[in-house]
Parts: C-alpha cells; sequence; structure tokens
C-alpha cells in the first residue's frame, strides 16, 4: 500500500487554515531518514492575539450549545479519526518514528479519548443541596474558560486528543500549540474535529518558539486554563507564568517507573509484558518502565530471558511492517542515550546487550541491557527517554519500596508478584500517581493520568480529566 502524503503544514485560527506569519519557521525531519518533509511557519503575536479572540467569541457559542449536541461533534470527530487512521498514523510515523503498528494504535487511543469525554461530557452533572425552608441550594458546574494547552513530540495525536476533548466537553475552547517537530498528525486530527461540525474558533492551533507562545498565552487576560505535558524543568516555568495570573493548570511532567520483580513473580509474564512495553516508541514514553529492580533469587533467569527478548527486536523504518522499533525522534535524543551508556561504563558497569547506535543515516539505537550498576548512576536517576533498561538487585521489600520512592519524581511504576499482601504493600507504600501490578495497561480513557511529586499535579484522562476543565458555581435561592 502506498504511504499517503505528509500534510501541508498550517495554523488553524478562526476556522481558517492559514501559515504563520512570524519571520521564523522550522523544517520537519523525518528521524528515520532525516530527510526533509515540510516546512512549518511560526506563529506571530498578531497570529496569537487572533487566536485568543476568535477563542473568546467561540466560548459565547460553545458554552451555551446544548451538551448533547457537543457530545454529537465528538463522536464524529472520533469516527473521522477512525476513517483517516491511515493517513493520520502514517504521518505519525514519518516525522516521530515509531513503528506504523504503534501509530494505528495511537490513532485509535485518541479517537477512543474523544469518544469518552463525548460521553462523560453528557453528565457534568450538579447537585441540590438540602438547606433551611424555603432556600434551594445548587452546586451547578461551569467551563472555566478558554484553554492554552501545550503538547511534547513523542505521542502527537493521543495528547492533543485528550486536552482538547476535555476541554470541548466541558465546554471549553482550546488554543494548542502540539510540538512543532511533530506537527503532523496534529493538523489532520484538528481536520477532523473541523470536518465533524466543531464551531470556528473552539479550535485554534497554533505553532512557534515554545517559550514565547507559551509567555504569550498564559499571559493573555482570556485565558483562564492551562494544560502542560513536557519535561519537569520547562514545568516549573510554566508553573510559574500561570501563578502570575493565579490560573488554573494541569501539569504531565516526567516520570522514571521503577518496575519491582519480586521473588514469586511470574517471570515469563513480567518478560513477556515489559520487553514490549520498554521498547513501545523506542522507550520514549513517559510512563515507560524504566528503572528494573528484581529479587536476587531469580534475577539471573530474569537477565537471561529478558535479554532473549529484548535481542529479538528487529530496529528500522517504522513503516517497514517488519521492523518492531523505530528510530529516536531527533538527534538530541540519540546523544542523551549515549551519554547514560557512557556513564554506565565510566562506573564499572556492564552493557550487556545494544549500547551503540544503529548506521549512519536516522537515529536508530540498539535496544540495550545494563547491570552492575549503583542508584547513583545516571541511568538510574535521569529519566532516559530511550531503549535502555537498567536492571539491579535487591533482597528486601522494605528496601525496594524505599529505592523506588528515592527519586523527586512519581508518575508510573510497575510491580510483579503472585502474593497478594505483596501487591497491596506496594500498591499501598509506592509513591506513584499510576500503579500496575502484574500488568503494564495503566493508561485508559476512563482512568486517570497523572502523577505525584515532580511528576506534576492535577490529572487527565477519566472524570477527574473533565473536572479540570470545569468550575463549581454555588447558587442559593430564597
Amino acid at each position: 500500500m502506498q504511504t499517503p502524503p505528509y500534510p501541508e503544514l498550517k495554523l488553524l485560527i478562526d476556522g481558517q487554515w492559514r501559515h504563520g506569519s512570524a519571520d521564523t519557521a522550522d523544517v520537519v525531519l523525518n528521524p528515520a531518514t532525516n530527510a526533509a518533509l515540510g516546512e512549518l511557519r511560526h506563529a506571530s503575536d498578531d497570529d496569537l492575539a487572533d487566536a485568543v479572540a476568535a477563542a473568546g467569541r467561540a466560548f459565547a457559542v460553545w458554552r451555551d450549545m446544548a451538551p448533547v449536541d457537543r457530545s454529537a461533534i465528538l463522536r464524529r470527530a472520533a469516527g473521522l479519526l477512525r476513517e483517516r487512521n491511515r493517513a493520520i498514523a502514517s504521518a505519525l510515523t514519518m516525522e516521530q518514528g515509531k513503528v506504523l503498528a504503534e501509530a494505528l494504535l495511537e490513532v485509535e487511543a485518541a479517537a477512543a479519548s474523544i469518544d469518552w469525554m463525548a460521553e462523560e461530557g453528557r453528565r457534568a452533572y450538579g447537585r441540590l443541596v438540602p438547606g433551611r425552608p424555603g432556600v434551594q441550594q445548587i452546586v451547578q458546574p461551569e467551563p472555566v474558560g478558554i484553554v492554552a494547552a501545550f503538547c511534547p513530540w513523542n505521542f502527537p495525536v493521543l495528547i492533543p486528543a485528550r486536552k482538547i476533548s476535555a476541554a470541548l466537553a466541558a465546554g471549553c475552547p482550546v488554543i494548542i500549540k502540539p510540538s512543532e517537530e511533530t506537527p503532523g498528525a496534529a493538523v489532520e486530527m484538528a481536520k477532523c474535529l473541523e470536518d465533524a461540525g466543531l464551531p470556528k474558533g473552539a479550535l485554534n492551533m497554533v505553532f512557534g518558539i515554545p517559550s514565547r507562545i507559551s509567555e504569550y498565552l498564559i499571559r493573555a487576560e482570556a485565558v483562564r486554563k492551562v494544560s502542560f505535558t513536557g519535561s519537569v524543568e520547562v514545568g516549573r516555568r510554566i508553573a510559574g507564568l500561570t501563578a502570575e495570573g493565579i490560573k488554573r493548570v494541569t501539569m504531565e511532567l516526567g516520570g522514571h517507573a521503577p518496575v519491582i520483580v519480586c521473588a514469586d513473580a511470574n517471570i515469563e509474564k513480567s518478560i513477556s509484558l515489559l520487553a514490549a512495553f520498554k521498547h513501545r516508541n523506542a522507550g520514549q514514553v513517559c510512563i515507560s518502565p524504566t528503572r528494573f529492580y528484581v529479587h536476587d533469587s531469580v534475577c539471573d533467569s530474569f537477565v537471561r530471558q529478558y535479554r532473549q527478548a529484548v535481542e529479538a527486536i528487529q530496529v528500522g523504518n517504522g513503516l517497514d511492517p517488519a521492523n518492531a522499533m523505530g528510530p529516536l525522534a531527533n538527534e538530541r535524543r540519540v546523544a542523551a542515550v549515549e551519554g547514560l551508556v557512557d556513564d554506565v561504563r565510566q562506573r564499572g558497569g556492564t552493557v550487556l546487550a545494544g549500547g551503540r547506535r544503529i548506521g549512519n543515516s536516522g537515529n536508530f539505537f540498539e535496544p540495550t541491557i545494563v547491570t552492575d550498576i549503583d542508584d547513583v548512576a545516571r541511568i538510574m536517576t535521569e529519566e532516559p527517554f530511550g531503549p535502555i533498561t537498567p536492571i539491579a538487585r535487591f533482597s528486601t521489600l522494605e528496601e525496594v519500596v524505599e529505592r523506588a520512592n528515592s527519586l523527586p519524581l512519581g508518575l508510573a511504576a510497575y510491580a510483579f508478584t503472585e502474593a497478594s499482601k505483596t501487591a497491596r504493600e506496594i500498591g499501598e507504600r509506592v509513591e506513584s500517581g499510576m500503579i500496575g501490578i502484574n500488568t503494564v495497561a495503566i493508561s485508559t480513557p476512563e482512568t486517570p493520568f497523572g502523577g505525584v511529586k515532580e511528576s506534576g499535579y492535577g490529572q487527565e484522562c477519566g472524570i477527574e480529566g473533565l473536572d479540570a476543565y470545569l468550575h463549581r458555581k454555588f447558587v442559593a435561592y430564597a
């Protein structure tokens, strides 16, 4: 089957697709070949002002639309995503690198998120609170207002879909800035919403220098809610800007997910799940398992079998269905992973498998396993965001829980054990926003997604994700 062409890159402002009017632009590159896919003109301050004004006009329309009608538009958009999944997934693979099968799953996950929020938006109920005789007390939900949303490059369809669908379901217009490195799939998703009948201005999409775009939008008086997914470092700056304007914010920041493999774990099941999940999107996933702690009694067996599974992973261009893992998204990630591997070697650790860049074209890197490392190695303290698995030993549950909690991050965690008491203890004591016990399936449209500590605050998905875009007004009638 012929690969669909890469999309034309434009901004969406007030229902019109137009080129950015700033004097700066980005060239979007294919990480598998380093070939140019297209040019993306940046938004100027005038473009951003137009987007804010358009969202303000749309708010009056979208807020007052019946929830059932908003839901119908969102459901149609989800259907269009599914109809156009091949074109959207191909654009995603070309610009981001993940294999086409994963890209198709991401498009479906985006559609499922939109579907779920479409229905949940119909159930944004208030409540009647009993009061004194003759007094009626009502708590009613209302949309917070214009939303500014900022997205990373690792899930160019799913993350924007989560933010857009929750905001729209609540009655809020959105100005979204996807990543400039992966704009094409987001553009195609926005077209689905547009073609589904979304009123002009209810969704605006802009691109540009991230720091300039975020500062302008967050400081815009009309913007009342901010949603950000990205690094801890940038999250701190975003949080500071939102604090200046006393604005609501949801932060999904970095992670460094511990994996605890207990002595009684089903080793075959854990390896089957972990080897695939770890190398999804070449390890460039915020909830990817990244710190493996394996009990002394089963560690040798685990390492041997895990190595066999990892070395069987075929790496190459994501458009080739024979490949199970694509390239890293950019040259920065290659250099970062190389730095982590070098640090392991310098500390006397063992590079058991992989550890090298593949070829001299594209950003390919071998699936890598490192052992014989201590907890102060960079790979154990810095989010790797790449296909590198560090495996360390532990002796007691108390010890490993303390090590799992030792970082200032707490987004995701995983554990494998057949003992219900151990599972409960891990579920209660590990400091993380999400924990999978004998499973890696911790991200669904109907369940909250978010972290604790420096991994952020607030949650996406689930009823919590919708509530983030609503405020509760109390009205008393006498």
